[in-house]
């Protein structure tokens, strides 16, 4: 049973003469990763906020289609139900902190499940080491780097045990090494606890590394979908999507320019280095005849 899945999904918001999300379809199994990338507008948080549950219940508009979290309509759950299934982080984390202490944060969603005392201060201990937190949880929230806010924000959201974690842009406002720290995170989520990850982003560069599955979207419609390798492979593209591309697919595209016979499109530098080295290798080849 997947994690998500969007069949024909339509939605207009209230007021709106255009369609935020025109015709999308998508499926993100258990424990699998999945990226949406899109320039600013092309309904990557319209698609995140449908994930959770916040739109219908939340956000007026007209939605059409189909949209189920685990075999379950959307539609026909309230969003604290979802909340058990479902983590949601968003770009600001300031937007979702507002308890007095990071222990209390972290606690909070879990108490008002009912989840008795003890149960709460596993899930406080687990979300908190599993952030890099862990002695951290007396402090106030307002007074962490932006990198801690968002980690508590995770951490907050993965109290409650979800089964599938929706970030929307969460890296937007970090430097680069607190960037590299988010998606080692979110990679640990995903192969040790089976967490399946939806992430809007509109950076490729990471999404090269550790997505399973690639959505690109253009104006609320499907550009191009699939694995890093085919929706990576044509920078050109990308770029004129609004798309910053990964260096490695740029690289790749200029080999494949410049080098007869090279014709693979990689996007990490196993990849590059194995693609490189058959040419470099069917050179001497051809030359020894």
């Amino acid at each position: 049973m997947p994690a998500l899945q969007m069949r024909d999904v339509r939605f207009k918001y209230k007021g709106s003469q255009g369609y935020a999300l025109d015709g999308i379809s998508l499926t993100v199994e258990k424990g699998e990763f999945v990226t949406i990338l899109g320039a600013n507008g092309s309904g990557k948080s319209t698609l995140c906020l449908l994930a959770n549950g916040l739109i219908p219940h939340a956000v007026s508009g007209v939605l059409e289609g189909q949209v189920e979290v685990f075999g379950e309509k959307t539609t026909a759950k309230t969003v604290a139900e979802l909340s058990t299934r479902v983590g949601m982080v968003f770009q600001e984390p300031e937007s979702q902190l507002f308890c007095m202490s990071v222990e209390e944060e972290v606690a909070f969603g879990p108490e008002n499940l009912g989840v008795p005392r003890e149960g709460i201060r596993e899930r406080v201990d687990w979300a908190l080491e599993l952030v890099g937190m862990s002695g951290l949880g007396e402090r106030s929230p307002f007074t962490l780097s932006g990198g801690q806010k968002q980690r508590v924000a995770i951490a907050a959201a993965l109290s409650m045990r979800p089964d599938l974690l929706v970030l929307d842009e969460p890296a937007y406002a970090l430097d680069p090494i607190g960037r590299i720290e988010l998606f080692k995170i979110l990679k640990e989520l995903k192969d040790r606890h089976s967490v399946a990850v939806l992430l809007a982003e509109r950076d490729a560069e990471e999404a090269s590394t550790y997505s399973d599955q690639i959505v690109l979207l253009e104006s609320g419609k499907v550009a191009s979908s699939g694995s890093p390798g085919k929706v990576l492979s044509n920078p050109h593209m990308l770029a004129s999507l609004g798309v910053p591309p990964p260096q490695i697919s740029e690289v790749s595209a200029l080999l494949r320019s410049r080098m007869p016979g090279f014709v693979d499109s990689f996007t990490d530098i196993d990849e590059a280095e194995r693609s490189i080295a058959n040419v470099v290798l069917a050179g001497r080849r051809m030359k020894s005849r």
